[in-house]
């Protein structure tokens, strides 16, 4: 039996160093360092080109990827689609995966680093506090809805894992988006409360503790604390047992690594992560919604929960790509096939000419 085991991580060190190799040589052929399947490699006109922009948000600077459609003018009017990452996602992930398959849809759309993370300002690095986060989604908005030939009408939101926990706290506020959708939807204050699948229920007081003295550190001019994992090796991601972190881990370390993403985030960031909740005030949600998970994503409790207490969406769908896991619907084509044909024909729907 240790002799099979053996020979399973090697084949799994074998591909995983594969997969890095080739991820490393596509962001280097790659001019704007994307680094998903048939992402865009030059602007040719008439077809899906990409924009990089910045903009200043609250006094930082965002770092931002605008796809606009084939054919793209700057005299017609276009429906807007805003993404948002997940935790430890930057835009040059999934988030520009779905961006530039939506923008091939007909839609101009935007992909932002959120702030203190990516390519985006801020300091100290990698906070991950909620208020942040949301307000990054409400700035994507203010940004696009000003693009030429964005109809500030037809604007809606799709947020991934973490964002998609952030997209549906947005919502609730902010009327501007006419539809709403989450893939993977993963409720930030919730696990770090509780710990994933509820596991860490019993140390809240001391996790708590030490985010206190981690704050406490900071603001007298100590080293900044990290909680996350900075590096991981073949060996440890084979022993992680839920397939959220081990093929997270496999994802952003292995086959869609990029510099600029991290596992990382403050540990002070959890005084206010540990207080929020996603679902918190869902009942404001009037807007059409659509909530898409894998069937066997050891995460969809957490979409299940959300979608339950949006009692006062316009209209509201489960959608469910089945046999997909959290992570494979990040970029495995057939999951992000049918995803992509569930978001185009939700938005074809709801951001309706006013």
């Amino acid at each position: 039996m240790k002799k099979i085991k053996s020979i399973i991580l090697a084949m799994v060190t074998v591909l995983n160093i594969a997969d890095a190799q080739t991820t490393k040589k596509s962001q280097h052929q790659n001019p704007y360092t994307l680094v998903y399947g048939g992402a865009i490699t030059e602007n040719v006109p008439g077809k899906v080109n990409i924009h990089p922009v910045t903009y200043t948000l609250n006094g930082i600077t965002i770092a931002a990827n605008v796809y606009t459609p084939a054919g793209y003018t700057e005299s017609k009017k276009y429906p807007v689609v805003v993404v948002a990452h997940p935790n430890g996602g930057i835009k040059e992930q999934t988030a520009g995966l779905y961006a530039q398959r939506l923008a091939e849809a007909g839609y101009i759309t935007i992909a932002a680093d959120a702030a203190y993370q990516g390519a985006s300002g801020g300091e100290p690095r990698h906070t991950d506090k909620p208020e942040y986060r949301v307000e990054d989604i409400h700035g994507m908005a203010d940004f696009i809805t000003q693009y030429k030939g964005a109809d500030a009408n037809r604007l809606g939101v799709l947020g991934i894992c973490g964002g998609g926990g952030y997209t549906i706290k947005a919502a609730q506020s902010d009327k501007r988006f006419k539809a709403v959708s989450t893939l993977s939807m993963f409720n930030s204050g919730e696990v770090r409360r509780n710990g994933f699948q509820n596991s860490q229920v019993n140390t809240i007081q001391e996790r708590l503790k030490k985010a206190s003295e981690a704050r406490a550190q900071e603001i007298a001019g100590g080293e900044i604390i990290y909680a996350g994992v900075a590096s991981i090796t073949d060996e440890e991601i084979a022993k992680t047992k839920t397939d959220l972190y081990r093929e997270g881990y496999e994802y952003y370390y292995r086959t869609h690594a990029h510099p600029n993403s991290t596992f990382l985030y403050t540990m002070s960031s959890l005084l206010d992560l540990m207080t929020w909740d996603a679902t918190t005030n869902m009942d404001l949600i009037n807007q059409p919604l659509l909530m898409i998970a894998g069937s066997k994503a050891d995460t969809k409790y957490m979409t299940d929960e959300a979608f339950s207490k949006a009692t006062n969406a316009k209209s509201k769908e489960l959608f469910l790509l089945d046999g997909a896991t959290h992570i494979q619907t990040y970029w495995k084509p057939e999951y992000v096939n049918q995803a992509v044909s569930k978001l185009t024909d939700f938005f074809n729907k709801t951001l309706t000419e006013q």
